[in-house]
């Protein structure tokens, strides 16, 4: 009998404790190529999977990453990514790529990726980066961890937190990054904040930001340029 109540506290234990898992994290197969085409899909993990007969080695190829992006737009920055949605090998393997050029001055602004953390070599120019700490404790503030980067230099922006890239050299740079998940998304502060559709109210941001709701009127008029 004390055997059966033990097993039952272990049993409940089990799924009361965050150490329980109720799926498994990893690849179920060695590779799920990206469909998009339920019809076709022959096993499901992360995206619909393509018939692995159908698998061919274009699946894991992607050229262009030698082109550089058009930087001509208010940030001056292109960021050309390779992820699942162009790059269908991707899928279930948790990485990605992204090529980032900057023009002289040009930044990649403040944004956050939810669901990868990004690891950044510079490969030409000069880079100065950093990232934002989460909300602290009581009297604390978010603490700002930045560096000056030169060719070869790598820098670690942790996953989620709000990081950003600006060119203070007077040539191009030219910036390579890995990122922890096949599709890590990208929340761009100002983007999301202002240029939400429909926007979020003045009066909200106006409190938010401790400003004058004309000023929030003002920003929220504004187009709100997409470097990706």
């Amino acid at each position: 009998m004390a055997l059966k109540y033990f097993v039952l506290i272990i049993a409940i234990l089990a799924v009361v404790t965050p150490i329980s898992h109720a799926s498994d994290p990893s690849p179920l197969q060695d590779f799920c190529v990206a469909v998009n085409d339920s019809m076709n899909a022959v096993f499901v993990n992360g995206k619909f999977c393509k018939n692995p007969m159908d698998v061919t080695a274009d699946d894991f190829f992607k050229s262009g990453l030698n082109m550089a992006g058009n930087t001509s737009n208010q940030l001056r920055s292109a960021v050309t990514a390779v992820n699942v949605n162009n790059l269908v090998g991707l899928n279930t393997l948790g990485i990605s790529l992204a090529r980032i050029d900057f023009a002289p001055y040009g930044l990649n602004p403040p944004h956050t990726h939810p669901r990868g953390t990004e690891v950044l070599a510079l490969f030409e120019g000069t880079l100065y980066v950093g990232f934002v700490l989460s909300n602290p404790g009581p009297n604390m503030k978010n603490k700002l961890f930045t560096k000056i980067l030169h060719p070869g230099d790598v820098f670690v922006f942790p996953v989620g937190l709000i990081h950003f890239q600006f060119n203070v050299g007077k040539t191009n740079a030219v910036a390579f990054a890995g990122l922890s998940s096949q599709n890590p998304g990208v929340i761009t502060i100002a983007n999301v904040v202002f240029g939400s559709d429909p926007p979020i109210s003045d009066d909200i941001l106006a409190k938010a930001f401790q400003i004058d709701k004309k000023v929030v009127d003002y920003l929220q008029s504004q187009f709100w340029w997409d470097n990706n």
